[in-house]
């Protein structure tokens, strides 16, 4: 990652620099700073969200130090919490309103009062913490996408009696009702935003709650499904691409799944998998269970 100046200094002049970003060699992060194009293009969404924070900090010289943090959806993504169907804009808070003129059309300022207590350092850069950051994330957003950020935070550390106490003292601010609604119905045993969603529609659908991160005895050993309803025998899956492609390799890891489903099956299990699509054919996804729960 380079700085304008910084290529200037190789012996780039600007007419070079243009050439490399028009002919794809050079990829342009944001104003006055660049990346090579190959390694832009090997990154995935989230990645590429977090490398536009950093491309900020490097191009603004404030990594230590200066009158803003990062905040928000930024700082979720500095703690490495799932988010979905968000923004990728780099969001900092500020004591002053910041000018979007100076900050630059990819920077969403906020302005909130903030102490040093709300400041912790993270991959190098200054943050808010991951209380504050959730307590700021679930008032910004609409409750699904809160709730992804929630579950998350609690399950890495978050502090639930914090956070309650941050909303019993914001009382009136805008989003508090969503902050408190998401505190409420957080479940930190949720390992994915898909599981995070699936459950929120579930509630919301008004279907017959199952158990997440079920346990269960089979010849292989015991197995966790990601929810279950235990009475009648039924699981359900969240197949998302990260299960599969994230750390394992894929035939294995899906050899693995179908040798430990064909196991539970002989216990008398019945399986519904879904994936990221079914979460938006709400009708289908609610018939298709409640006839499998008869």
């Amino acid at each position: 990652m380079w700085r304008t100046d910084e290529l200037l200094r190789f012996g780039l002049n600007s007419r070079r620099i243009k050439k490399l970003v028009d002919s794809d060699e050079l990829h342009r992060l944001r104003y006055g700073c660049y990346i090579r194009s190959d390694k832009w293009n090997a990154l995935g969404p989230g990645r590429r969200a977090r490398v536009r924070i950093f491309a900020h900090a490097h191009g603004t010289l404030t990594t230590s130090t200066g009158g803003f943090i990062y905040s928000h959806l930024s700082a979720a993504r500095l703690h490495g919490l799932f988010v979905w169907g968000v923004d990728d804009k780099v969001h900092i808070l500020h004591r002053a309103r910041p000018s979007s003129d100076r900050w630059g059309k990819d920077v969403r300022g906020h302005k909130e009062s903030f102490t040093e207590d709300d400041v912790v350092p993270v991959q190098g850069l200054r943050a808010t913490t991951l209380d504050r950051t959730i307590f700021d994330c679930a008032r910004m957003l609409s409750y699904p996408k809160a709730l992804v950020i929630m579950d998350h935070g609690l399950r890495v550390g978050a502090d639930i009696n914090a956070l309650a106490d941050l909303a019993a003292a914001s009382s009136g601010k805008r989003g508090v009702r969503t902050l408190r609604k998401a505190l409420a119905n957080a479940d930190p045993r949720s390992e994915s935003a898909g599981e995070t969603l699936t459950r929120e529609l579930m509630q919301r659908l008004r279907i017959k709650p199952p158990q997440p991160q079920f346990e269960v005895q089979s010849r292989l050993g015991r197995h966790r499904m990601d929810f279950a309803w235990e009475e009648e025998k039924l699981a359900l899956e969240f197949d998302g691409r990260t299960k599969y492609f994230d750390f394992n390799p894929t035939d294995e890891v899906i050899f693995q799944e179908r040798r430990r489903e064909k196991a539970l099956v002989e216990e008398g299990w019945r399986f519904i998998r879904i994936e990221w699509k079914d979460l938006f054919q709400e009708r289908a996804f609610k018939e298709r269970i409640l006839r499998a729960l008869g």
